[in-house]
C-alpha cells in the first residue's frame, strides 16, 4: 500500500512523525518539569503555559496561512515550513535555562510563532500531494504514524527523564526537530510551481 503513495506524502508523513515522536517526549511530563525547576513553579503556571501556546498559535496562524494561500505555488510553504521545524527546535534548548515562570511564557509564545509556519505550510503541501482516490488513506496515514509516534515517545519521556534528568531528554526533542527539517529536503526538488496546484503528481 505504502508503494502506491508518492514521495512527497512519504517525507512530509514522516518528517511530521519525527518531529512530534521529539514533542511527545516532553508534552506528558512539561507540567512536571514546571513545578520541579521553575522558581514559582506550580500547575498554574504549566496550565497558563499551555494556554498561551495554544492562544497566540490559533490567532497568529490565519493569517500565516492567508499569506501563504496568496502566494500561489509550494515554494513559500516550503520555506515556512523547513525554518518553522527548525526554530521551533531551539525552544527545547530554552527550557533548560529557564528558571521563572515569564521564561516559560515567552519560550511558549516562541514556539506558538514557530508552528504558525508549521502546520499550514505542511497542511497546504500535503493536501496538493495527495492523489485522487487516496485521500482517506493518506490521511489515516498521518494520524497512525503521529498517533504512533505519540505513544511511544510518552512512554519514553518519562523512563528517560526519571533515568537521566531532563536536560538530555530537551537536548534530544531538538535533535529531533533538525533531523525532521533535514528530511524536507529531500522534497526541495518536487515542490509544484506558480499557478500549477493541480493535477497532483503522479507517485515516484
Amino acid at each position: 500500500m505504502l508503494q502506491s503513495i508518492n514521495k512527497v506524502i512519504k517525507v512530509l508523513v514522516f518528517s511530521d512523525l519525527v518531529l512530534l515522536f521529539g514533542w511527545g517526549l516532553i508534552a506528558p511530563i512539561l507540567a512536571v518539569f514546571v513545578v520541579q525547576n521553575i522558581k514559582g513553579g506550580d500547575v498554574k503556571v504549566a496550565g497558563i503555559a499551555i494556554g498561551i501556546y495554544w492562544l497566540v498559535k490559533s490567532v497568529i496562524q490565519i493569517p500565516v496561512a492567508y499569506y501563504l494561500d496568496k502566494n500561489h505555488g509550494e515554494k513559500d510553504d516550503y520555506y515556512a515550513l523547513v525554518l518553522g521545524t527548525i526554530l521551533a527546535s531551539f525552544t527545547p534548548i530554552g527550557f533548560i535555562f529557564a528558571s521563572l515562570p515569564w521564561h516559560i511564557y515567552v519560550l511558549q509564545v516562541f514556539y506558538a510563532l514557530t508552528m504558525t509556519m508549521v502546520v499550514p505550510s505542511w497542511g497546504g503541501i500535503f493536501v496538493r500531494h495527495v492523489e485522487k482516490r487516496k485521500e482517506a488513506f493518506c490521511w489515516g496515514l498521518e494520524s497512525s504514524a503521529i498517533g504512533i509516534g505519540a505513544g511511544i515517545a510518552g512512554i519514553l519521556g518519562g523512563i528517560i527523564a526519571n533515568i537521566f534528568g531532563f536536560i538530555p531528554l530537551f537536548i534530544g526533542v531538538s535533535v529531533f526537530g533538525i533531523t525532521a527539517a533535514l528530511l524536507l529536503l529531500l522534497i526541495r526538488k518536487n515542490l509544484l510551481p506558480k499557478k500549477r496546484v493541480f493535477p497532483v503528481p503522479k507517485p515516484q
